[in-house]
Order: structure tokens, then C-alpha cells, then sequence
């Protein structure tokens, strides 16, 4: 497995590439919307955004009704680009920083909402856990744990490149707990390179369970569908009927 600081590295490199104001790269239509949906409501709340990127989601939620957004990234310039951004559109009630989201302390903040697009394919099955169990002691009671991750099956479906691929590395079991490299391609052409840490739907499970959370959460398996052909049909229609990410709401 790669080491922690390659991801970091990874993102310094390319944030400029992941710099947007609109939907443009792939899972800006197949997931950010609906998980978007799924923080609902938001008048008033209070949002951690951990792994918050560039910040698009959180300045959507912004403008859809949050009280307050704060996020968190491991990477120097994404967190440059957001405090760009946040500037550039004039947005109150924004405020960033960056950090290893794995030094987080216990109940260091109180929210309604905490989000994580797409963080935990970043971390190995035990800083997921230990993730999950810190986000529990920041949610006031009643508050939710919105996140997003690649489905687990993906990969192992999915031989094509384009537009978005992980490298498997073993089979489904086996290849547990190991870095899958890959690439998503914006729609003007553009590839990131992404990581995902190959997990099960057991491991969330567990995770969660061993965070706290006893309540069943809610859970989404997201994928193309024919509104998205229609914006564009070359780009969409090879990850017709692919299970893409996986969403899970959960509350405390």
C-alpha cells in the first residue's frame, strides 16, 4: 500500500484539475446530488465536512440553507483552492482548514450533519473504524453521518477505463484493505487520479457498528441512469446498469 503522504501529494498536484464552480467530473452527477439530497434538511444546521476537498459540496449546502460549513482536508492547495472560492463567491459562514483528518479529537465539534464524500476509499479498514467512532462523539444527539463511498463491487465489474476505473489488486476478499489506484474523467476530457482502499459492505457495517451508531442506516447504491444519458450520451452510457458509489445516512 501506498504511503499516507501520497495521498496528500496526490491532491497538491492536482487540485487546480478538481477546481469547479458547476458538475463536471463524473460523480458530480452520479453522487454528489443525490448525497446532497440526503443531508437534507439544512436550514440551520451545522455541517463537518471532513475531506471536504475543494469545498464544492460544502458551498452547495451553503446556498441550499446551512447555517454553517466546516471543512477539513489533509491537502495544502485544495484547501487553498476552497478559501479561493469562498472569496471569489462572497460566502459567509464558511471556514476551512488543513489537517489529517485521523487527528481529530473526541467531541471537538458539536453538529447537526457530519459529511464525508468519498474520504474513507482513503483510509485502511482501521482508520475507517476509528474515523467513524470520532465523527459519533461531534454529532449532537439526533444528528446524522452522511457518507459516500466507490462501491465495494466495482471494480472487480467495471474493465474499462473510461470514464472512471480502480486497478484491482486481488479479488474481493482478498484484495481487502489494499490500494486500488484509479482515474475519473471530468467531461471535457480531463482524468484525476483517485485511490480507493478496497473494503466490504461488511467493513462499513462493522465500522459503524464499533463507532456507535445502533440505528439501521439508510443505504443508496448509485448509479447512471437515463437522465444522465441525456446530458451527454458518450460520456454516460458505458456505466449504465454499474454500481457506482455507495451513500449511507445514519443517525445518532
Amino acid at each position: 500500500m501506498k504511503s499516507d503522504q501520497d495521498t496528500k501529494e496526490l491532491y497538491d498536484n492536482q487540485a487546480s484539475q478538481w477546481k469547479r464552480t458547476g458538475p463536471i467530473l463524473l460523480s458530480d452527477y452520479s453522487a454528489r446530488p443525490f448525497v446532497m439530497q440526503l443531508c437534507e434538511p439544512l436550514k440551520g444546521y451545522r455541517i463537518l465536512d471532513i475531506g471536504c476537498g475543494e469545498g464544492y459540496v460544502g458551498r452547495e449546502l451553503l446556498k441550499r440553507g446551512a447555517a454553517h460549513i466546516h471543512g477539513i482536508d489533509i491537502s495544502d492547495a485544495m484547501i487553498e483552492k476552497a478559501e479561493a472560492e469562498k472569496q471569489a463567491q462572497q460566502l459567509a459562514h464558511l471556514t476551512y482548514e488543513t489537517r489529517d483528518i485521523r487527528g481529530l479529537l473526541d467531541s471537538e465539534f458539536q453538529v447537526d450533519t457530519v459529511l464525508a464524500m468519498f474520504l474513507f476509499n482513503y483510509l485502511n479498514v482501521v482508520d475507517t473504524a476509528e474515523v467513524m467512532r470520532k465523527v459519533y462523539t461531534q454529532l449532537k444527539p439526533g444528528g446524522h453521518f452522511v457518507f459516500s463511498v466507490p462501491h465495494p463491487s466495482l471494480a472487480f465489474l467495471k474493465q474499462d477505463k473510461y470514464p472512471f476505473y480502480f486497478e484491482k489488486r486481488g479479488g474481493y476478499f482478498s484484495g481487502r484493505n489494499v490500494l486500488f489506484p484509479g482515474e475519473i474523467w471530468r467531461r471535457d476530457g480531463v482524468a484525476v487520479g483517485v485511490q480507493c482502499v478496497h473494503k466490504t459492505f461488511e467493513d462499513y457495517f462493522t465500522a459503524l457498528r464499533f463507532a456507535g451508531f445502533i440505528s439501521m442506516p439508510e443505504v443508496h447504491e448509485l448509479h447512471i441512469n437515463q437522465e444522465h444519458v441525456a446530458i451527454d450520451p458518450e460520456f454516460f452510457t458505458p456505466l449504465i446498469d454499474l454500481p457506482l458509489h455507495v451513500a449511507f445516512k445514519v443517525k445518532k
